[in-house]
């Protein structure tokens, strides 16, 4: 390895390790959605493959999901290797597979400078803002998003490879990280994927004339096809089934005003010179910043760690000398990183200017998301960019030094900024606590001018150089990124994703689910405002959740259930028509057993009557009841009833006289071959029913029945299912609204129910392609 790239590679590398040991030796951990949902998931795609199942389908959230189409299942990441090798993945190693995917994030960034020529300092800074910077550092919690933010740095460094060294090789791994960023759609990787499509447009036209562009689209044609078919061959089956999952869910697209919720307040921006600010950073300061109660218009809705964008005082300085350049940012290295900045900065700002709106209407796509704060993660890697090349003018050409006027101009910027800083807070009585923030802000930045100074006079000596920059970036960041309320949390208050923990509750829930798992009951359980970690803890720990914490859910159940992203307080639980108590026709359908809840039940559900629910536990942390009327998962009933699926779930009106024991409600419009059990008369058929097994995206039935009817299965439907009987295939109806059937002879039989999403898929797109034809 060459002297310029041997001392920045060395200095990152200890540089991460300093910055990531709270989380890799102590007993911190990453919180919220890191736990909450990943963890789970993690655990659960562990779990299903040691244990011989198949991960595509759980059972234990939302009455079942289809795990293989779920951007967030890790299914399709390089965790997958993870959950191959550890059969119960501690939160250690979740927290260290984050952890090195920003360091290998950082090292592409570093690697991409050095390519360019660009100093090893320079290098470093475009490594350190790309890695601890922004997003990077205060969202680590978002692995989705942090995937797709460090593969689009490696995707786009073997893509520079590849069209500056017109090499086929580089396309083809280029194509396969292009891959691992978008497999997984989330917002960070739709940006990163328009930002790599400009990257190559860039390229081309670069060369300024009309015959200097056709020659630059010749000579990288080969690499740019290799790496758009080497993309397509890894991420287009994931893609397509992610498609069709968003396609039937609650959520096909959002509404423009909830995605201007999440519009990132300019008052923001300070926080690239100020880290806290806004009391985001310390602990015993309330945060006061845009969407906290201090500001009295709504204007967004935003977590206090989605609005902040420090990336270090060197880099703050930097993108000001960068803007006071003049033309030297229109350099053909850096250019297009500068045109990105700009536009992931107005993206990002959402409805305080007429961009995001007109792109909201106009670029297909932006509608498929929310949040155009999540434009801060880019905006954090354009900026590491533009900071380092910034950086390398100033350490190589005399003309750029941070003297004279130049410094004076600085100075006078920085000062500005944090005079709007001290009148932001004095306007909201909050000197007291953003003084101090202010104050420490201005030294560093005095201390980075220093570090700039003197990096320039030891320039020549890389070990110097790069050393001094990368000591003053681990003490910055770590100062005013280091682990916080957003970003650490001691293990202990995850224990409940532990699959060993020693919970009351989750012990206590355990006895009752198994003592209660028999023949064909299998009893669901739902939490009910216990907390945040809470929804998913079924898919740690074997329960089966009528609800679960997800933003994707199937919209035939979301309309039954008005099921929210999650329940971690009492207050979110709401009921719908359909399901308008613990006491009805539905709770029983599904199977709800046992309810969980953080207060006493009435205070949740006001309808329930004494008697209605049975209080068999009490912990520390929960209240547990027992629903005695919940149904078996497997029932047969010979005859069926015909309603209207649509207007069943909007006013929560079952036919007349319906009896679930007896009979299931078919939609107006699939009763074809079924009339002769439309409210059949006569004895009941009488039958014998048993679960035999019963597995992720596997179950066989067993029924013995005297006469003809169905058996259901009150799982969710979804199209992707497959049913058979004694070896044939038989059509699975929706049933009650949400639920699965299947017709039956009278005699006994054995029926498999298998989830075949491929297959299942394939049929999908074939019968939209001959909706859209007719």
């Amino acid at each position: 390895m060459p002297t310029r790239w041997f001392w920045p590679t060395l200095f990152f590398w200890g540089g991460w390790l300093l910055l990531s040991s709270p989380w890799l030796f102590g007993d911190l951990t990453i919180p919220y959605d890191a736990k909450a949902h990943f963890q789970a998931q993690m655990q659960f795609l562990a779990h299903s493959l040691h244990t011989g199942q198949s991960p595509f389908w759980t059972p234990n959230v939302f009455a079942g999901s289809p795990q293989i189409a779920d951007p967030q299942s890790l299914i399709f990441s390089p965790a997958l290797i993870l959950a191959l090798i550890f059969p119960e993945p501690s939160f250690l190693v979740l927290d260290a597979y984050v952890i090195a995917l920003l360091a290998c994030g950082g090292l592409a960034a570093l690697y991409f400078a050095l390519d360019r020529g660009w100093h090893p300092a320079a290098g470093l800074v475009a490594a350190f803002v790309f890695a601890f910077g922004a997003s990077a550092a205060w969202r680590i919690q978002h692995v989705g998003q942090i995937q797709s933010y460090c593969f689009f740095a490696i995707a786009l460094f073997l893509l520079a490879r590849a069209l500056d060294r017109k090499s086929w090789p580089y396309g083809l791994a280029a194509g396969f990280f292009i891959a691992l960023t978008v497999v997984s759609p989330n917002q960070v990787a739709y940006l990163a994927a328009l930002f790599i499509a400009a990257y190559v447009i860039n390229h081309w036209v670069s060369g300024g004339t009309f015959k200097a562009i056709v020659a630059n689209v010749r000579e990288t044609f080969a690499p740019v096809a290799v790496a758009a078919l080497s993309c397509l061959l890894f991420s287009a089956v994931p893609l397509i089934l992610t498609i069709l999952f968003v396609d039937a869910s609650n959520r096909p697209e959002v509404n423009m005003q909830e995605a201007m919720l999440g519009s990132l307040h300019p008052a923001t921006m300070l926080t690239l010179v100020a880290s806290d600010l806004f009391g985001a950073l310390s602990r015993s300061v309330s945060y006061w910043g845009p969407s906290s109660a201090q500001w009295a218009a709504k204007e967004t809705n935003l977590a206090q760690n989605m609005a902040q964008l420090y990336l270090g005082a060197l880099p703050a300085l930097a993108l000001i000398a960068a803007l006071l350049s003049g033309r030297n940012i229109l350099n053909r290295d850096v250019r297009i990183f500068v045109l990105g900045l700009g536009f992931f900065f107005l993206y990002a700002l959402g409805h305080y200017t007429p961009v995001f709106e007109t792109l909201f209407h106009y670029l297909p796509g932006v509608s498929g998301f929310r949040r155009p704060a999540d434009a801060t993660f880019m905006i954090g890697a354009m900026a590491a960019m533009v900071a380092a090349f910034s950086v390398d003018q100033l350490l190589r050409a005399p003309s750029m030094r941070i003297e004279g006027r130049m410094l004076a101009t600085i100075l006078v910027i920085v000062a500005a900024l944090l005079v709007a800083c001290t009148g932001l807070a004095i306007h909201f009585n909050r000197l007291g606590d953003a003084a101090e923030p202010i104050i420490t802000s201005a030294l560093w930045i005095v201390a980075g001018l220093v570090v700039l100074g003197t990096a320039y006079r030891f320039r020549n000596m890389t070990a110097v150089a790069t050393g001094l920059v990368a000591a003053f970036f681990v003490a910055d960041l770590y100062a005013n990124n280091g682990p916080n309320e957003s970003t650490a949390e001691p293990q202990l208050a995850y224990e409940i994703l532990n699959p060993n923990c020693k919970n009351p509750t989750v012990g206590f829930l355990k006895r009752k689910v198994r003592e209660a798992s028999m023949g064909a009951y299998k009893p669901r359980v739902e939490f009910a405002g216990l907390g945040f970690n809470w929804p998913n803890v079924g898919l740690v720990q074997g329960f089966e959740n009528v609800f679960g914490y997800n933003p994707l859910r199937l919209a035939d159940f979301n309309a039954a259930t008005g099921a929210p992203d999650t329940i971690s307080a009492p207050e979110e639980r709401q009921f719908t028509p359909l399901f308008p108590s613990y006491r009805s026709n539905f709770a029983n359908l599904i199977g709800l057993r046992y309810i969980v809840s953080k207060v006493q039940i009435n205070q949740i559900d006001k309808n329930l009557k004494p008697g209605d629910l049975n209080l068999i536990g009490v912990t520390d942390e929960a209240f547990i009841y027992e629903n005695p009327r919940a149904l078996p998962r497997a029932m047969f009933v010979d005859r069926a009833v015909i309603g209207d699926f649509e207007a069943m779930t909007k006013t929560g009106e079952w036919p007349e006289g319906f009896n679930p024991e007896r009979e299931f409600v078919i939609d107006v419009n699939d009763t074809d071959g079924i009339e002769e059990f439309i409210r059949k008369e006569g004895v009941p058929a009488k039958a014998a029913v048993m679960i035999r097994a019963y597995e992720n995206t596997r179950v066989e039935i067993e029924v013995e029945a005297d006469g003809d009817g169905f058996v259901l299965l009150n799982d969710a439907w979804h199209p992707w299912w497959r049913a058979s009987i004694d070896g044939v295939e038989v059509p699975i109806l929706r049933a009650n609204v949400m639920f699965r059937a299947v017709p039956v002879t009278a005699g006994k039989h054995t029926i498999h129910f298998e989830f075949r999403p491929i297959e299942g898929a394939i049929a999908e797109l074939a019968a939209k392609l001959d909706d859209n034809a007719d």
